[in-house]
């Protein structure tokens, strides 16, 4: 489906996983490239194969989204560049595993910029050029932990929930406008994501029949951002998780996530 008219998609985290797979998918069907992430060769190479493959720019910029000033750096060069962002996609993101009261508050800190105030800070500025040319998408990753507190992981869901609920509010602010906003929520999905965190021998990381492929969980949120849905959870076993969060007190919600969490 190649585009007549050329666009640009910005993913965060773009190296690998969700995000790479994204990336793909867009320039699978014509969209030139904004590639972030704090891997630089590895960008690089996927801007490299991008280009030869499927024919489209795809730019690399590294940078360290755990800091502060990472958003507004990334915008203003962009700006200079004349780059016009058509999607944006904030995907970048991990998880701090333990108990909050022995994990890093500094490390977590820094995870609350990634999964929180970047995003935030993203789609504030993007969202506003969106709204000028009536025209754009954005896709916010969530997750299932948007809907269940995960413990050991309790920084992480608190974040992810901010995103999910902030997205649907402001999806429905743009209601009426050519501008969608979308939030992916996947589950445990077959990447680094575990063991970077060190959880690959926890339930969620041994039970393979949970995790989907970061292909498959790109692929349905890929369809569901072109198809202006508000949110999409990929994965029946997924969908029936969120769907219980429904029918029981978070007091039991969160000790059926305390035994996939160990």
């Amino acid at each position: 489906m190649l585009k007549a008219t050329r666009e640009t998609a910005l993913v965060t985290g773009a190296s690998e996983g969700i995000g790479y797979e994204l990336s793909k998918l867009f320039a699978r069907d014509g969209y030139d490239l904004v590639l972030v992430a704090r891997n630089e060769k590895k960008l690089n190479q996927i801007s490299d194969d991008f280009s030869s493959t499927y024919g489209v720019s795809a730019k690399v910029i590294v940078k360290d989204l755990s800091k502060s000033t990472a958003p507004d750096e990334l915008y203003d060069e962009l700006k200079r560049d004349g780059v016009e962002v058509d999607v944006l996609v904030n995907n970048a993101g991990y998880t701090i595993y333990g108990p909050f009261a022995e994990t890093d508050i500094s490390k977590e800190l820094e995870m609350l910029q990634v999964l929180l105030l970047t995003p935030t800070r993203l789609t504030k500025l993007f969202l506003k050029d969106m709204l000028k040319k009536d025209r754009g998408k954005i896709m916010n990753v969530g997750s299932v932990a948007s809907f269940v507190a995960f413990p050991l992981s309790s920084v992480y869901c608190a974040a992810k929930a901010y995103i999910l609920f902030f997205s649907q509010a402001v999806a429905e602010e743009v209601a009426g406008s050519n501008v969608t906003v979308t939030t992916l929520c996947p589950g445990s999905t077959k990447t680094q994501f575990f063991s970077r965190a060190n959880i690959d021998d926890t339930r969620l990381g041994r039970y393979k029949f949970i995790n989907m492929s970061a292909v498959k969980v790109a692929e349905i949120g890929y369809r569901a951002l072109m198809k202006n849905k508000r949110f999409v959870v990929p994965g029946v076993f997924n969908k029936v998780t969120v769907f219980m969060t429904r029918l029981m007190p978070r007091a039991v919600q969160a000790k059926i996530a305390k035994f996939f969490s160990v």
